[in-house]
């Protein structure tokens, strides 16, 4: 698969040919949505908390004396069934939502999805992406002369580069990433895959071995 390469004037400046070890995979929906489903699972932190009638400040004292008083007989006023009380079976902090995928499995899922934002025409590739300062102005530029602009877009750097890093994160709707941090929900979650030819060499190295 042949690609077109453009310079940060948006203009095509020649094509590269792809690696179909990593951008020709036939795409398996069911082990990318695995993966995807664990990595957001592992994200997520227990936040939501509910107090159980041990943890509910008060009620330690019997609230009346058992027999004689015609009333149902209570233990104490923080029961599950009074008002105040504690919660039965809500959600607690200590559960673990982590899943755990081998790594071949998350490996060949992260090619699949490069493979289709490949073959659907959502990879833009540049022929070098490098700054002088740290300007969110320019780089804002470069984006509204390529295909992926006023759009969604993952900027993949082969290494961590400063100026770049400091330059994109001001600008909605763009986030940057180095190669070897990619995943198959961080690239499913913007439209377009941006980035520079080196790149391709750094994931080939990484993901194919």
């Amino acid at each position: 698969m042949k690609i077109p390469v453009y310079n940060k004037e948006g203009k095509e400046v020649g094509k590269t040919l792809l690696p179909k070890e990593v951008f020709e995979l036939r795409v398996n929906p069911d082990l990318v949505h695995q993966v995807v489903v664990s990595q957001m699972a592992n994200k997520r932190q227990g936040i939501a908390h509910t107090k159980d009638r041990s943890e509910v400040r008060g009620g330690g004292r019997k609230p009346w004396r058992q027999k004689g008083t015609g009333r149902a007989r209570v233990g104490s006023i923080r029961s599950p069934l009074w008002r105040g009380g504690g919660v039965t079976f809500g959600p607690r902090k200590e559960k673990v939502f982590k899943k755990i995928i081998p790594k071949k499995m998350r490996k060949r899922a992260l090619l699949m999805v490069l493979s289709a934002k490949a073959e659907n025409n959502f990879l833009v590739l540049l022929d070098k992406l490098e700054l002088d300062k740290p300007k969110t102005k320019i780089v804002s530029e470069i984006l509204d002369k390529l295909p992926c602009k006023k759009e969604s877009t993952l900027i993949t750097l082969p290494r961590y580069d400063k100026n770049i890093v400091l330059a994109v994160r001001n600008i909605p709707g763009v986030s940057i990433q180095e190669a070897r941090n990619l995943n198959a929900l961080g690239i499913l979650s913007f439209k377009y895959l941006m980035m520079p030819k080196e790149t391709i060499k750094i994931i080939k190295e990484m993901f194919t071995k």
